[in-house]
């Protein structure tokens, strides 16, 4: 008997070359589609958790920790999700957890102001955004009012073509000399990311020199279709974000463009990937958290104990004698968070050893952090070694990388904060090019291998 040629070598494989027949194809195709529609609807941390619960209490998920298949939310912004497996609870479980909410502009307290006869609104940015990228495009108001007796108000304006769109001016290029000189740090100031919401002044109010006409009107049409006044702005979260729908990118369709891919390409994917493995050795958790982007404080951040809470009543309603810390302990989990593709016009930033490439697979992330890993979780290789045998198993094509080279950037994700708990953990999700901009570009062979590791992941 021939011996099986052993390669030596270690050459990372293709999606496109693995799931290249007609089968695949067309279930890659029908996922990207679900993925523009996921991408399409939500571009904030509510309309993400909204979204979840619509197809989890669809597929028999209950807030009822004494069921099988459970949820629970945490100020409508995270979402905890478990479901029991054939093993004891007290055997661990298999988490899998990724952040919804994503990089923006923030409308302040008090946003609304005229100037030079145009009515605009001041903006206070979320998470690490270039500034540039965000003027002069068409920008959507999402979000709500909540009013003093209680009432929450959605707003969703600049999606519905018949809606008016909403923009960032810049400055034109006859004007700019002194501008491009200067550092692109300081050449954009975040006090000037200021959106323009109208320009037609008020006809209730008299024409006698009065510089508050155009906001006068803008309130009044605020108060004609919501029905809020602006001391309801008080109460309010209301974010600019990249009009119009996620689209396919490329002549061959084979790439997705849209807003919010980091993280939501993760929520998406793990998301899929619990509602498809529903009879698992391990009880699956599934956590979509908020605030990954600012640090991950507050109440519904990975560093709140929103999920040791929930934790603490999973155990109370399955196993009530299991010690919390035991089942930490015997837990792994995976931090699902996209990572940097190597950029064709800036692979001098690219380690290319060590680095992603869009279309070979979810990527494996050692560790973050920043100048000499400060910051980062660091998986151990016990781990990595597991990880790498579940997938190689299931001919999942995956690959391995940092951020970037040495000492020219860096950043963190959730790993850390659960870490601490003891349990195995390492960074994975799909490789994205634009990241942190308004449109994001991610391969729909990357998405679809990212499906089927997560949910090989979440059946081991």
């Amino acid at each position: 008997m021939a011996k099986k040629k052993i390669e030596l070598e270690h050459q990372p494989k293709s999606c496109w070359d693995v799931y290249g027949s007609k089968a695949h194809g067309a279930a890659m195709d029908a996922l990207a589609k679900r993925y523009l529609d996921f991408l399409s609807r939500c571009k904030t941390e509510r309309e993400t958790v909204d979204y979840v619960r619509e197809r989890v209490t669809k597929a028999g998920f209950r807030e009822d920790f004494a069921a099988k298949a459970v949820f629970r939310e945490m100020r409508g912004k995270s979402t905890f999700l478990a479901r029991k497996g054939k093993l004891p609870l007290s055997k661990g479980f298999r988490l899998i957890g990724a952040h919804g909410d994503t990089p923006r502009l923030d409308l302040k307290q008090r946003p609304l102001y005229e100037d030079v006869h145009m009515g605009l609104a001041k903006t206070h940015y979320y998470g690490g955004i270039r500034k540039h990228q965000w003027l002069a495009r068409p920008l959507a108001l999402h979000g709500v009012v909540v009013k003093t007796d209680g009432r929450m108000v959605p707003v969703v304006l600049g999606e519905d073509l018949a809606d008016p769109v909403f923009t960032i001016a810049d400055l034109l290029p006859h004007l700019a000399y002194k501008q491009v000189e200067k550092k692109l740090s300081e050449a954009f100031e975040a006090e000037k990311l200021n959106l323009v919401l109208g320009h037609a002044p008020s006809a209730k109010a008299k024409d006698d020199g009065d510089s508050g006409r155009v906001k006068k009107r803008l309130l009044e049409i605020l108060h004609e279709r919501f029905g809020i006044r602006e001391a309801d702005l008080m109460s309010a979260e209301l974010q600019a974000v990249p009009a119009g729908p996620a689209r396919f990118v490329g002549l061959d369709g084979s790439l997705i463009g849209a807003y919010g891919q980091d993280d939501r390409a993760s929520v998406f994917c793990a998301l899929e990937a619990l509602l498809t493995e529903k009879t698992p050795a391990h009880t699956q958790v599934v956590l979509f958290w908020d605030k990954e982007e600012i640090g991950s404080e507050g109440s519904t951040g990975a560093q709140s104990l929103f999920l040791e809470y929930c934790l603490q009543d999973l155990l109370a309603a399955w196993e009530p004698k299991t010690r919390l810390s035991s089942l930490f302990l015997a837990s792994e989990a995976v931090s699902a968070d996209v990572h940097p593709a190597v950029d064709p016009d800036y692979q001098d930033l690219h380690e290319k050893l060590n680095s992603a490439y869009l279309g070979f697979g979810p990527c494996f992330c050692k560790y973050t952090g920043h100048r000499g890993k400060v910051g980062a979780n660091d998986a151990h290789p016990e781990y990595i070694g597991r990880l790498r045998a579940i997938l190689d198993a299931a001919k999942i094509p995956w690959q391995m990388a940092e951020l970037g080279k040495v000492d020219l950037g860096g950043g963190g994700t959730v790993a850390k904060h659960l870490a601490r708990y003891g349990l195995d953990i390492i960074d994975m999700g799909p490789p994205v090019l634009s990241m942190h901009s308004p449109f994001e570009l991610t391969s729909k062979a990357d998405i679809y291998a990212t499906v089927l590791a997560f949910r090989e992941f979440l059946k081991s």
